[in-house]
């Protein structure tokens, strides 16, 4: 988890996610989910299942 990174009430943070500096996370985060950007979150699987 990065610096200044603001997590609502009630939010769960899976295991194995990463959330960028400054993010403001409104929703629950799911496992092994790279979240950044505070203004307009990309959250993508950071586990390649092939």
């Amino acid at each position: 988890m990065g610096a200044n990174v603001t997590i609502l009430d009630g939010v769960t943070i899976s295991s194995g996610a990463v959330i960028g500096a400054g993010a403001i996370i409104t929703k629950d985060v799911p496992a092994n989910t790279v979240l950044v950007d505070k203004l307009n979150p990309v959250m993508r699987n950071r586990i390649s299942h092939n």
